[in-house]
């Protein structure tokens, strides 16, 4: 497998728009064998291990790229102020979701181009599709985790062709990472988005499971935030600004109602693990077997030059 962060040469490369390729539950075998899974679990791993025992707040390197997509990202929530939700009878999925959805796909590309060097612009047409698709679906007006896989596709992307540096792996995660979800969740409340394909108090969250992966990276030998600390609601709205767990934790607070351990049995039962350490390495697994082993997330997912259905290298 090609390390995460390696750059191709790119005038030499040539990139594709992105197309679906998993039309059926067979082809979920070639998925799990392919370069694009080899290459996402490595990435998704690697960002997993840079952000151990870190905050938020924490000093660490935010370069001028990383910048550049956060104010890239922070235009996408300006725009959704700009389109406000749609008067209609129906409860969720705001028809005002594909205004802003079109604004997205009408704009992103330019602003990509701003955000990135002169050289990465033939990428743009390639990696761009990405992020369109890490933010939701326009007809369904849906988000989930196949959605947010997207996105990390994304970040691979960018790094694979060496607009990111290792140096970049902490903020890419505590950074732009939650930045994205300041705007997913924008985006969920603001248009009222069905969760897609959701398992409900079965899942681990109805939208969203790399803040708890990741998150619980964060918190791995934390003396002060035990696992069991997290059900009580002070707890998340006292460090949800340092820890994306924190911050995941509390959102569900305010987005739902009843009990905690009825509306998120899983993160409920989670709560009772002895440590951050077998929460994380847990979360590894199940996201394997639960988002990135599922047909009804994976057959959504898109395969250009830089993540292919080829077989994963064995050197």
């Amino acid at each position: 497998m090609a390390t995460p962060c390696e750059k191709p040469d790119i005038s030499k490369h040539v990139f594709s728009v992105p197309e679906k390729k998993i039309s059926n539950p067979m082809h979920l075998e070639q998925w799990e064998k392919s370069q694009a899974y080899s290459e996402l679990v490595g990435f998704i791993s690697i960002l997993n291990e840079a952000v151990k025992y870190l905050k938020i707040s924490d000093n660490y390197p935010v370069s001028q790229t990383v910048e550049k997509i956060l104010g890239l990202l922070d235009t996408l929530i300006d725009l959704v102020d700009k389109t406000p939700p749609a008067e209609q009878q129906a409860r969720f999925g705001n028809t005002a979701f594909r205004t802003w959805f079109g604004k997205l796909k009408q704009e992103g590309p330019d602003l990509l181009k701003d955000a990135l060097p002169e050289e990465y612009a033939p990428a743009i047409p390639e990696v761009f599709i990405y992020l369109q698709e890490g933010v939701g679906n326009e007809t369904r007006i849906d988000y989930g985790s196949g959605h947010e896989l997207s996105f990390v596709a994304f970040l691979c992307c960018l790094c694979k062709i060496g607009v990111f540096a290792p140096a970049d792996h902490r903020a890419i995660v505590l950074r732009i990472f939650d930045k994205y979800l300041a705007l997913v969740r924008k985006l969920q409340t603001t248009y009222r988005m069905e969760p897609a394909g959701s398992h409900g108090v079965y899942s681990i969250d109805d939208f969203q499971f790399l803040p708890f992966l990741w998150g619980s990276s964060q918190l791995v030998y934390n003396e002060h935030l035990k696992p069991e600390s997290y059900t009580q609601p002070e707890i998340p709205q006292r460090h949800h600004q340092d820890y994306l767990f924190m911050a995941a934790v509390k959102y569900i607070n305010e987005v739902k109602s009843g009990p905690f351990f009825e509306h998120s049995n899983v993160l409920w039962s989670m709560s009772a693990v002895a440590s951050w350490t077998k929460i994380n390495t847990g979360l590894l697994k199940m996201y394997k077997a639960e988002v990135l082993a599922k047909f009804p997330v994976v057959q959504h997912f898109l395969f250009g030059s830089l993540l292919t259905l080829e077989p994963a290298s064995k050197t």
